[in-house]
């Protein structure tokens, strides 16, 4: 029984890796030029598609579900400094859908990639040199102000990168940091994705991906540093509380 159950494992990575590639480049191809007709702010809405499409890809294929807990704390109508653990490439597209719409902090390299990264483009991510800290910081607080006048939410991996499941690493300030300087809340969520959709193999496993959204913090009355504890904190408790397994 474990040895059919691994060969469908099996199988449905290959099957799921086959068409995220197809479904990569026919997006790459097709969606850009579609998203040029629409207003900036609603061209998320086109990309969209190939993200809802994966993930029902992800389920098919792969067995996998995932279970949203807070969901009544997303804010409707105004934008929100959304912060996440980074553990895969699932979250990026899972983030997208829950929040539109949305400019993600990201290393400009991924702008550059044939395909994903022209589409990547129409979303107004903000691209930065992570070799250049002090540039990176300074690009993320005013292009965020920018974003969120204009409506858009920010989505910030306060990780700065992947992290492996049942790894550590320490949260950089970059959000509470835009959150006191433009007066806007932080959507705090965390989710163990990484157990199911591992960052460096093509195998995926099937499974429940736990998520869990807090409630906005305020940055009214606080200054960064505390802003920042209160969002370390409540993500580090939620995180240990996920189950740590397939």
């Amino acid at each position: 029984m474990n040895g059919l159950r691994s060969l469908r494992g099996v199988i449905g990575s290959i099957l799921f890796g086959i068409c995220y590639v197809v479904l990569t480049i026919l997006s790459g191809v097709v969606s850009p030029p579609i998203a040029l007709l629409f207003k900036p702010k609603n061209r998320q809405l086109v990309l969209n598609v190939h993200n809802f499409i994966l993930l029902a890809l992800f389920k098919l294929f792969c067995g996998v579900t995932i279970r949203v807990q807070g969901r009544e704390n997303l804010t409707k109508g105004k934008p929100v400094i959304l912060v996440a653990n980074h553990q895969c490439e699932w979250e990026t597209y899972f983030l997208q859908v829950l929040v539109t719409p949305l400019s993600t902090v990201l290393k400009k390299e991924l702008l550059s990639v044939p395909f994903f990264g022209w589409g990547l483009r129409m979303v107004q991510p903000i691209a930065i040199d992570r070799s250049q800290k002090s540039n990176a910081l300074k690009q993320i607080l005013k292009q965020g102000k920018e974003r969120i006048e204009d409506g858009r939410s920010v989505l910030i991996f306060p990780e700065g990168t992947r992290v492996k499941v049942g790894e550590e690493k320490a949260f950089n300030k970059g959000a509470a940091m835009l959150a006191t300087s433009s007066n806007t809340s932080i959507q705090p969520i965390v989710h163990n994705a990484g157990y199911l959709w591992t960052s460096k193999s093509w195998r995926k496993y099937s499974g429940v991906i736990d998520v869990v959204i807090g409630p906005e913090i305020s940055p009214e009355g606080k200054k960064t540093g505390q802003l920042h504890d209160e969002m370390q904190a409540w993500m580090r408790a939620e995180m240990a509380k996920l189950p740590k397994s397939r």
